[in-house]
Order: structure tokens, then C-alpha cells, then sequence
């Protein structure tokens, strides 16, 4: 029997909240994957059922009915893709055995932690996670000035700034967004998530705020990948901050158009950096 192509073969797509395991089930279809999608209730769009060939509802822990999901369908690799409200362990988690048996085992209930146990216990059961971006390397953030606005002498400090403490708190698996003004840090993003840290510190600021957004030093391009769009900007726009500032090439974004027309109309600076082999950052 002739081995039959990678390409023709079902992929798996756990999903989020957001439109990025849409785009990514797209994506997978035009390259002539068949989609099986996991769906979370009261997280993933209910547009999946259109955009995907086969999907599986599921509440937040239920490891084992997706693996078996996926087993039924000839799955053999899968990716990641989308938000999790991830206040919702803490009240609307709903574990089956296997679910709650790798629950019991992760002694720090971080986002890496948790994401990279539950991958090791799919790969056990044969299912390979892939890197989310595959199919969408197109969605990275850009390195460059995106806005019309360019950042003032002062407000590149402030992001030098955020910078080395964003870095830190991704070390710590803390989250990756900080909001700082003169040098001072106003919010750091934790299990809340980056719009409301934005809002947070953002109110503090009273106007002026500093958004720097980058991916954590080890990061898991398998899952949890930074990512800004249209509703980022919204944001930061409604509590009259000044700068979104994020590391190029390691992070998604989403609605590149609309989200720069959006920047554009509330005066905002949208940039993408590198650091270079001094530390130094370029846009």
C-alpha cells in the first residue's frame, strides 16, 4: 500500500476562543488537510462548525474525550490554537479522569506548565503537537513602524524600559505584557490577560501609557503565542494610551489593516522591535 502524503492526512486543531484556530482551520484546508476540531463550549466560535470538516464539543479538562476524539479520527498531529479565559480553572473546569490525573500531577499551574503537560500526554498517546503557526507564518508581527506616529525619545525609554521587565515577567511565566510611563511599571499582565492588564495600568497612567507585549525567553511555539489585534488598539485607545510596542517575528497579529487604521484614527504609535546582539532595539 502506498504511504499516503502528510498533507492528505487529518490534522487536529484544539481551539480557543478568537479567530485564529478559524484562520488556521482555513489555512490547514487549503492545503489540503482535513480539520478535526476540538471545540470548547463557552470559548471557541461557533463559526468552527462551518470553517472545520469534523467537530468535537468539549468543556474546559476533558483530556481523554479529546483524545479519543482524535483517535477516532485517524489523528496522528495537532495544534493549539486560540484563547482560554484562564480564570475559568478556578470555576468552570470540568475534568474527566485523564484530565484530572495530569490535573493532579502539575505542581505549578502556570500557562506553560499546563499547556506543555497536556501536549506530553497527547504525544504519549501518539498525537505529535505541531507549532501553531504552521500554515500562518504570514500572521507574525512585523518588524517596523506600522503607525503613522513614531514613538518620541521619551516614549522609546519607557519601552527600553518595559522591555527588560516584559522579558523578566516572562521568565517568571507570568504573563507577557507590561504597561509602563516614565519609567514606571503600571500593570503587569497576569492569568487576567492583556486587555484587561492594558486597562489596569492604562487608568493609572491617566493617559500616556506604554504597552510592551513580547514572547517569553523560552517560549513553546507550540502554544500561547503572543498576539495583538483591532480590540488591542480599542483598548488601549479607551484609557488615552500612547504606544504599543511589540517584539517582531515572535508574536501573531491579527487584522493587520484595521488594526493600524484604528491606531492611526486615535493617534496611536503601533511598532514592531528586534533586539540585536547588543541588546540594543531596532524598528
Amino acid at each position: 500500500m502506498t504511504e499516503q502524503p502528510p498533507q492528505a492526512l487529518p490534522i487536529g486543531l484544539i481551539a480557543g476562543g478568537g479567530q485564529f484556530p478559524l484562520l488556521f482551520a482555513e489555512a490547514a484546508r487549503a492545503r489540503g488537510r482535513r480539520v478535526v476540531a476540538i471545540a470548547h463550549v463557552n470559548e471557541t466560535a461557533i463559526e468552527i462548525e462551518d470553517r472545520a470538516d469534523a467537530v468535537y464539543w468539549v468543556k474546559l479538562g476533558q483530556l481523554g474525550k479529546i483524545i479519543k476524539h482524535f483517535k477516532r479520527e485517524g489523528v496522528g498531529e495537532t495544534v493549539f490554537a486560540g484563547t482560554i479565559t484562564k480564570t475559568r480553572i478556578f470555576h468552570d473546569i470540568l475534568p474527566d479522569l485523564k484530565g484530572l490525573s495530569l490535573w493532579s500531577k502539575i505542581d505549578r499551574r502556570l500557562d506553560d506548565a499546563i499547556l506543555r503537560a497536556v501536549a506530553a500526554s497527547m504525544e504519549e498517546e501518539g498525537i505529535r503537537v505541531l507549532a501553531s503557526t504552521c500554515y500562518l507564518e504570514h500572521l507574525f508581527f512585523p518588524k517596523g513602524l506600522l503607525s503613522r506616529k513614531k514613538p518620541s525619545a521619551e516614549q522609546m525609554e519607557d519601552i527600553r524600559f518595559g522591555w527588560k521587565v516584559a522579558r523578566e515577567v516572562g521568565r517568571l511565566d507570568i504573563g507577557q505584557c507590561v504597561v509602563v510611563r516614565d519609567r514606571s511599571v503600571l500593570a503587569v499582565e497576569a492569568i487576567e490577560g492583556t486587555d484587561a492588564a492594558i486597562r489596569r495600568g492604562g487608568e493609572l497612567a491617566g493617559s500616556g501609557a506604554v504597552v510592551v507585549k513580547l514572547k517569553k525567553p523560552n517560549q513553546d511555539f507550540r502554544f500561547d503565542l503572543p498576539a495583538t489585534g483591532p480590540r488591542t488598539i480599542d483598548t488601549l485607545a479607551a484609557v488615552k494610551g500612547a504606544v504599543l510596542a511589540v517584539e517582531a517575528g515572535q508574536s501573531l497579529l491579527f487584522d493587520r489593516t484595521a488594526m493600524v487604521e484604528a491606531a492611526d484614527r486615535a493617534g496611536l504609535v503601533v511598532v514592531g522591535l528586534v533586539e540585536d546582539e547588543q541588546g540594543e532595539l531596532q524598528y
